[in-house]
């Protein structure tokens, strides 16, 4: 079962950096090069030269981004830029933010959870991880020796009774606040009560925890738990790393299920390949597998297909545009298309077979459509993202997807299974910046 601890975080000092807003950042797999530039100009102690510090003409082994990021966190440590809380404190966190006009407000509790490898006991994945990012992360770690971002779990809690206990105890009280680029508001409370941490583990200690964001960060977390078990064991005659060890945790944002303010955006698809002329050839194409409607025409058309599509909430129902005659067409799976689904996607099981993101690519994209093999699509959130894109006359075909639930990823990552990349998008992400996990 998940053991939640609170933390001595590293922390901002407001007397040395001022607006915190000023200092954060989002998490580094959202950075592009111009996003980055702009936080290195925005303050000398931005987050971004630890999160994602830039490369250098001359760099090597010896002197590189990493080496570089460690150096700042030790240099603002000494100076006082970040300094350390004086007693271990659970995190409350609240972000406030807007979704095509609508204002939401999702909370959580930054804390530290005992690594679990996925499959070994209840922290559960829902997504695939890369090589790449994971070494990346891991050269950060090991230089830093911190985690300086958090991961992204959802934990089971019906009543909200978890929340109501940290609200209840942070309420009236003087939070931290920033304000990120999107305008994303978030505040934080650090809360050192010992009773309440107390029961909040104790709540939290049955439940299984579903990791929404941050897998590379969690399995990253995990390799270096174990390059330090190895060399303490190696140190002191095989002996296993104490329980304590702060490298034994991570870094977490915890958010309940059912908390009302949790935004699961969709991921749609713009596809360079594979290319199909026409509304009609479409239909052909997907046969029996799907009755298909005309649903308009023009890519600004995208908008009412949506808003059936959101309506219907079904996850075997497509929005798909074909570039030759600009024709929009509601797509909806049959019987026959799930047996065809269930035929060609036997190595899953039903949760993963049901994913609007599984049907699109591997029933519809990989076998009615015959591209095996395509380009990575471009993939946007927005149906307005949507619009643009297709304005650029670069795609043959898009797709309007739903997104999977957070019911769907339940049910997935308890089986075991990974879905498809971009099934899901948390919304907002997560602030980098507000505090740090030390691992030493």
């Amino acid at each position: 079962m998940p053991s939640v601890a609170p933390l001595r975080g590293l922390r901002y000092d407001p007397k040395h950096v001022g607006a915190l807003s000023q200092v954060i950042a989002p998490p580094y797999d959202v950075i592009d090069a111009a996003l980055q530039t702009r936080l290195y100009e925005q303050h000398p102690a931005n987050v971004i030269r630890l999160e994602l510090n830039r490369e250098e003409p001359g760099d090597d082994d010896r002197s590189n981004k990493y080496t570089r990021a460690a150096r700042f966190l030790k240099e603002w440590r000494q100076q006082g830029v970040v300094m350390q809380e004086p007693a271990a404190a659970l995190y409350v966190y609240h972000q406030e933010f807007e979704v095509e006009g609508q204002r939401h407000v999702r909370r959580g509790v930054m804390a530290r959870v005992r690594l679990e490898r996925f499959g070994t006991g209840n922290i559960h994945p829902h997504e695939e991880t890369m090589s790449g990012p994971k070494q990346d992360r891991l050269l950060l770690t090991r230089a830093c020796r911190a985690n300086l971002s958090q991961v992204f779990g959802l934990y089971p809690d019906p009543q909200g009774e978890v929340q109501a206990l940290l609200d209840k105890a942070v309420a009236g009280q003087p939070p931290v606040e920033a304000t990120d680029h999107l305008g994303v508001r978030s505040w934080m409370w650090p809360l050192t009560d010992e009773t309440v941490a107390a029961k909040v583990a104790g709540l939290m200690g049955p439940k299984p925890v579903f990791i929404a964001d941050g897998h590379h960060r969690y399995e990253t977390a995990c390799n270096y738990r174990d390059e330090v078990a190895a060399a303490y064991a190696q140190a002191h005659g095989g002996a296993a790393l104490p329980a304590d060890h702060p490298a034994n945790f991570v870094l977490m944002m915890l958010v309940g299920m059912s908390d009302p303010g949790l935004v699961v955006l969709p991921t749609h698809r713009l596809f360079v390949k594979p290319s199909v002329a026409t509304a009609a050839e479409l239909a052909a194409k997907l046969g029996d597998c799907f009755t298909t409607e005309a649903a308009g025409t023009g890519p600004a058309a995208a908008n009412a297909v949506w808003d059936r599509i959101d309506v219907e909430n079904k996850q075997g129902t497509l929005g798909l545009y074909t570039a030759g005659d600009q024709a929009w067409t509601l797509a909806r799976i049959t019987s026959a298309g799930r047996a065809r689904m269930d035929q060609v996607a036997a190595d899953h099981g039903p949760a993963w077979r049901n994913l609007g993101v599984s049907i699109l690519h591997r029933l519809v994209v990989g076998e009615l459509l015959g591209a095996k093999e395509i380009p990575t699509p471009g993939y946007v959130h927005l149906v307005r993202e949507v619009v643009e894109g297709l304005g650029t006359a670069k795609y043959p075909l898009a797709a309007l997807v739903m997104p999977a639930s957070v019911e769907d990823i339940r049910k997935v990552s308890e089986t075991g299974e990974r879905m498809p990349a971009k099934s899901t998008y948390f919304y907002p992400k997560l602030a980098s910046g507000l505090v740090f996990n030390p691992l030493e």
